[in-house]
């Protein structure tokens, strides 16, 4: 009798902390939906990034790719059914979103990015725990190739890669007997002139092949240092072989003339220069397989490790409840409300003159007015600028100022140093240091200037210039996004400016004439800026 009551219990009841697997994906379903509408904005910025800008066209692959790396391991995979084992998930998820809601306070697409990268990886956390987070950490991580360098960043980046493949490319030609100048980044033929424009820098191939290096590095069979190489050599790869097209393409002109590096073939070639790019790094992955011991062949350097397939009949991952995705739906819910209140939040752009109407009689200085070439603001994207060449008629005295202003440095816009710009021109900066200039003040405080000397063959200029925003001076460019992030949250305001004067150095003149006259200047404009340049306190703004 005993037996029988024993047999009457149900043996199939589901526990408390299980439920019917659909429900389950349908709540995760949902807090990736609510994930995607709180980061819309920032995903919908690098998807325009994708399309519009070559050197992230690669970014649709990398979601993919590390979706399928996830999905070859969902084997080594087990959902977590204790909130203890959520709580590190939840606090990456928090962090992600702090983040993200500072980022999008000061409109800064980038941090947002990231911010979802860091918060998708804690959801991931939340499902399958530490274990799991282990399991796909590189897939994950791999994610970050999809997002857009700061655009100052690219800038830099791009103006260093000219130069550097410009001289490599220049060296080439040399040696093939080949008679050729250098000027900053334009190669001089005699004939023909090439101008390494930021499409010929080589961002174009060191994007994705950095993406593709990090994907070899991650699958080879090989200690820990030989992976790294992999990946670190997507570098030197990129700016050998792209300053070797650049010389290439040289040598083409210099005999059959400037068609040679226009059009179709222009662009072939750098198709062709990617893949001997790709060709040598599995070469060099071959030859660390070599030094390792092992035969591999070509074709088996980056294959899928057998266990990652599921091929031992393992049961499928099994879909366990776990309370804590209330906590996160909550979480992503909030943070979507707050981003549709960010998004409505405006700048506030203070009141100023227009440089239109910038004075062209200072003191004894009389001015005459210059102007920026098309291919220069469309990629400067400035709101207003200044360019006047001043005179003294009693000394002959020549000083270049130009000034740019940016109403709002949001969503990539920002202020161009022209510490990177000078070495384009085939300027070399000879000296180069900060000066304070203690009887100059700009807006209440004490002026601080980069100070440049810079040389072209026998010429010389004295170069200041230094960053004004918003009632701030400041002289390095790294220390102006900090206060870009800072006052974008506390001022809700991002418009800055440039400020830069140039002043010829005669043959034998003594460079503290130089200094002299550019500090005699700086008294008669400095009380003239602040009607075109806003500082910290303004009267009138606009929202």
């Amino acid at each position: 009798m005993l037996q029988t009551k024993m047999n009457s219990i149900p043996q199939d009841k589901p526990s408390d902390h299980q439920k019917n697997p659909i429900v389950v994906i349908s709540f995760w379903i949902l807090a990736f939906l609510l994930l995607v509408i709180a980061f819309k904005s920032s995903l919908d910025e690098m998807l325009a990034t994708w399309i519009n800008v070559e050197e992230y066209s690669h970014g649709f692959f990398i979601p993919a790719i590390t979706a399928y790396f996830l999905w070859i391991r969902r084997w080594e995979l087990r959902f977590v059914e204790q909130f203890r084992d959520t709580q590190p998930g939840l606090i990456m998820v928090f962090i992600g979103l702090v983040l993200f809601i500072l980022g999008g306070l000061a409109t800064l697409k980038v941090i947002e990015q990231y911010a979802f990268i860091l918060t998708l990886a804690g959801m991931f956390t939340i499902a399958f725990g530490l274990p799991g987070l282990r399991v796909g950490a590189i897939p994950l991580l791999f994610l970050i190739f999809m997002v857009p360098f700061p655009q100052f960043i690219m800038n830099n980046l791009s103006s260093k890669l000219q130069l550097i493949s410009s001289w490599l490319g220049v060296e080439f030609i040399r040696s093939c007997n080949i008679m050729v100048y250098l000027e900053g980044n334009v190669i001089d033929l005699g004939g023909y002139k090439l101008q390494v424009v930021d499409a010929c820098s080589g961002l174009r191939y060191l994007f994705p092949l950095a993406s593709l290096s990090f994907l070899c590095a991650y699958l080879f069979k090989g200690p820990f240092w030989q992976k790294a190489l992999i990946f670190l050599s997507s570098a030197p790869l990129t700016i050998f072989m792209n300053s070797f097209r650049i010389g290439v393409i040289g040598i083409m002109v210099d005999n059959w003339g400037t068609e040679m590096a226009e059009g179709f073939l222009h662009d072939f070639e750098g198709w062709i220069i990617f893949l001997v790019c790709m060709v040598l790094l599995f070469i060099e992955m071959w030859l660390f397989s070599k030094l390792s011991g092992r035969k591999a062949a070509f074709n088996e350097l980056v294959l899928i490790p057998s266990e990652w397939s599921g091929n031992a009949k393992q049961a499928s991952p099994e879909v366990v409840w776990n309370k804590s995705i209330f906590l996160l739906l909550l979480l992503l819910g909030g943070t979507a409300i707050a981003s549709y209140h960010i998004e409505g939040r405006k700048d506030i752009i203070p009141s100023r003159k227009a440089f239109l109407s910038f004075p062209l009689q200072l003191g004894n200085w009389q001015g005459r007015n210059d102007y920026l070439g098309q291919d220069y603001l469309d990629v400067l994207k400035l709101t207003d600028y200044v360019i006047i060449n001043y005179t003294q008629p009693d000394s002959g005295s020549n000083i270049n100022f130009y000034s740019a202003y940016y109403a709002s440095q949001r969503e990539g816009v920002s202020v161009h140093s022209p510490k990177g710009c000078i070495p384009g021109d085939g300027w070399q900066i000879t000296q180069f240091g900060q000066r304070e200039l203690a009887d100059s003040k700009f807006d209440g405080n004490v002026l601080n200037i980069n100070r440049a000397l810079i040389e072209k063959g026998e010429s010389k200029q004295l170069v200041y210039y230094w960053f004004q925003q918003r009632g701030r001076t400041i002289t390095n460019e790294y220390l102006v996004k900090w206060y870009l992030f800072y006052d974008a949250i506390a001022m809700n305001r991002t418009d800055g400016s440039l400020i830069r004067l140039v002043t010829g150095v005669g043959t034998g003149e003594d460079i503290e004439a130089a200094d002299q006259r550019l500090m005699s200047f700086l008294k008669d404009l400095l009380p003239v800026m602040p009607a075109y340049i806003p500082g910290k306190l303004v009267d009138g703004q606009i929202n």
